[in-house]
């Protein structure tokens, strides 16, 4: 018989009331280490990185996460290289999230695997569901961006703020809206424009060297 953690990471419908005491330590071990980590002070940042190294399932060498962060357990959550989360960013990891390399996070960013029965008297009996969230490569998510349960956004997307992203976005568009829909494909146009906003800059530093 599978426990409830399985059944809760398989995006099985699970009970977290059930009293099972490894889910029950794992979510009070990860509400230890919130409460620490967000008493870390801005002079840390090698204890803040070495916190989310032992508290996260998977990380790149270099992360960053600005206090106030929230999560359910941690070991359910994956970033990559030079992920970075700007403040008050929650993470309700009951199901597995992943995030890809270089991908950027506003303030007030959820992402949300956890869900709950349709039916009313399933749903006040206390089982629970979830599914999991991929967010790939090079990704920005605009400030109070929420993304629901089962969710992939392709490489190189930027959303827009205040964005509730309920379906799939595929990569290398911008999309933006409640609920979530792709405005426009990102294109060599894109890149030209800030290649050239980008050298004007290095170009005004190195003058004044």
């Amino acid at each position: 018989m599978k426990t409830q953690r399985e059944r809760m990471t398989n995006g099985d419908i699970y009970y977290p009331g059930s009293g099972d005491s490894e889910l029950r330590h794992l979510f009070m071990e990860s509400r230890r280490l919130m409460r620490e980590y967000n008493q870390t002070s801005e002079n840390e940042p090698e204890k803040r990185k070495e916190m989310l190294k032992k508290w996260l399932g998977k990380t790149g060498d270099n992360i960053y996460i600005e206090p106030n962060f929230k999560c359910d357990y941690g070991f359910n959550i994956s970033v990559g290289e030079k992920f970075y989360a700007n403040f008050d960013c929650i993470m309700l990891d009951v199901c597995p999230i992943t995030i890809g390399d270089y991908t950027m996070f506003g303030p007030r960013v959820s992402l949300l695997t956890a869900s709950h029965p349709i039916d009313a008297e399933i749903r006040t009996s206390g089982l629970e569901i979830g599914s999991p969230i991929r967010i790939g490569n090079q990704v920005w998510l605009g400030g109070g961006v929420i993304v629901n349960p089962g969710v992939t956004i392709g490489d190189n997307c930027v959303i827009g703020s205040g964005s509730v992203v309920t379906k799939d976005i595929p990569a290398n568009t911008i999309a933006a809206g409640n609920p979530c829909r792709v405005i426009r494909d990102i294109t060599e146009e894109d890149k030209k424009y800030w290649e050239e906003k980008a050298q004007i800059y290095w170009d005004e530093v190195e003058s004044q060297k």
